[in-house]
């Protein structure tokens, strides 16, 4: 029985432990990645195949050979600062390779498509409490992309009768507790690895971008959620889909914050290192605090987070880069 799942970005951070979830669950991933950003080293758990998400004539190819029974799209740009200097970067590669893969999933009649969207698409909405049925006023290009490859899949849904679940979620961290994959970005942007590398010695230090926000320490609060968590929602999503019960949007988020200096300090504890750091200027396009009030992906997935405390998902985080992967 074809079981192909095709895994956009599965070189990437995300991607790759989605990867290793659908394999451990039955099915093949089929990694779809141009390794701008990814790695071909965390391709670890199916086939590979390299290509453009605006190559339609080669997403045509990869459909026609691998036949999928689904889609789980991941590939993306995702950097907030650079997003608010290069919109046209963003609208191009995201919304338009977007399109193009869901075009070519319709041509393919392969109508299940599991979406890796982003909280981002609330904006700044301070003192609100963020769930499904919240207003989105995405105040980046990254946001915005990402909400409007949401309106896309509801309009192809309408014409195609295509299938979605919508995963929006909050700030990813961790890595795979067995260190088979991990999180690694060129240049890396995110706020746990970048701590961790200035506490092994692999850059000067950390800076922590504002200290004057309406927040109890001066710093944004953000909630955390553990990628194997993350992956193994998706997971859930796929066969939410095939069980036939329809389209769906779920937040992804353990719906407590931790602000950056708290992360700092659970960092120390982890590791019994300080931590160098400085600090900067606010960036252009960082909310307040983004946190999600919603309980739906758990009573309605049966979605049960097992490692999203902040200690659990430094410690793996951290034992992931002392293996050195990727860091060439």
């Amino acid at each position: 029985m074809n079981k192909n799942v095709l895994v956009t970005g599965g070189a990437g951070y995300i991607g790759s432990h989605a990867c290793k979830a659908l394999k451990i669950a039955g099915y093949t991933p089929v990694t779809y990645d141009n390794l701008v950003t990814g790695w071909q080293d965390a391709v670890k758990f199916g086939p590979f195949e390299q290509g453009e998400l605006t190559d339609r004539a080669r997403l045509d190819e990869v459909f026609a050979t691998y036949q999928p029974i689904a889609v789980m799209h991941f590939a993306a740009l995702s950097q907030v600062g650079e997003a608010m200097h290069q919109p046209g970067r963003y609208w191009h590669n995201n919304v338009a390779g977007s399109l193009a893969l869901i075009e070519a999933a319709v041509a393919a009649e392969c109508l299940d498509f599991v979406f890796s969207s982003t909280c981002a698409t609330y904006g700044d909405q301070d003192n609100v409490v963020l769930d499904e049925n919240t207003a989105q006023y995405p105040t980046n290009s990254y946001g915005a992309s990402k909400r409007a490859i949401e309106d896309i899949l509801r309009d192809f849904e309408s014409a195609h009768g295509l299938r979605k679940v919508i995963f929006r979620y909050f700030n990813v961290a961790g890595a795979d507790p067995d260190a088979e994959v991990g999180e690694f970005h060129q240049p890396e942007t995110h706020l746990i690895p970048l701590m961790l590398q200035a506490i092994a010695g692999k850059r000067d230090k950390l800076t922590v971008f504002g200290t004057d926000y309406p927040t109890p320490d001066g710093t944004c609060i953000r909630d955390y959620v553990h990628v194997c968590d993350l992956v193994d929602a998706h997971v859930l999503g796929l066969e939410w889909l095939k069980d036939g019960k329809g389209s769906r949007v779920f937040n992804l988020g353990t719906g407590h914050g931790f602000s950056v200096r708290e992360v700092i300090d659970h960092s120390r504890s982890v590791t019994n290192r300080d931590v160098p750091h400085d600090v900067g200027p606010r960036r252009a396009g960082d909310c307040t605090k983004l946190v999600s009030g919603s309980m739906r992906a758990e009573t309605e997935l049966g979605w049960t987070p097992t490692r999203s405390k902040l200690h659990t998902m430094i410690a793996d985080a951290w034992r992931w880069q002392q293996t050195g992967h990727y860091d060439k």
